[in-house]
C-alpha cells in the first residue's frame, strides 16, 4: 500500500512524539509507535516497562490496543520511533500480523531521523494463523 509522502511525515511525526511519552526506567530504552488506521486517524502507543520485567508493554502492541479499543481494526501503516531503528520484538511481529500483512512498516531512528521501510511479509515470513 502506497503513502504519500506527506502521510508518511505525519506519522513519523507522531512517532517520534510517542517515544518522548514512553515510560522506561530500567532499560532507558524508549519506543513510540504511530499506526495510521483504514480511517486515516493516527493511533499512538509508547512501551511502558515495569520493575516485573515480563509486565512491560511495547509501544507497537500500545498502539494496536488502543486502535481496537477506538473500534478500528485495519491498518494502512505503522511507523516505530526508537534509538536505531529497532525492528518490532517477535511478539509484537505476530500481534501486527494479526490485522494484516500487507501494510509497511516505517522504521525511523530517532536520532538521525533516517527511515526506513519494511514490509510484514519480510518482518514475520510464515506468520502463524489459525485455519
Amino acid at each position: 500500500m502506497t503513502l504519500s509522502e506527506d502521510d508518511i511525515s505525519r506519522l513519523t511525526t507522531a512517532a517520534l512524539q510517542a517515544q518522548q511519552r514512553a515510560y522506561a526506567p530500567y532499560s532507558q530504552f524508549a519506543v513510540g509507535a504511530a499506526i495510521l488506521s483504514a480511517s486515516g486517524a493516527i493511533i499512538l502507543g509508547c512501551n511502558v516497562e515495569n520493575a516485573s520485567y515480563g509486565l512491560a508493554m511495547c509501544a507497537e502492541r500500545c498502539a494496536i490496543g488502543t486502535m481496537v479499543a477506538r473500534g478500528e481494526s485495519k491498518l494502512r501503516a505503522i511507523a516505530i520511533a526508537s534509538v536505531g531503528a529497532v525492528t518490532p520484538c517477535g511478539a509484537c511481529r505476530q500481534v501486527l500480523a494479526e490485522f494484516g500483512m500487507d501494510y509497511p512498516v516505517y522504521l525511523i531512528d530517532s536520532q538521525t531521523h533516517e527511515r526506513c521501510e519494511w514490509s510484514m511479509e519480510d518482518l514475520l515470513p510464515g506468520a502463524f494463523r489459525l485455519s
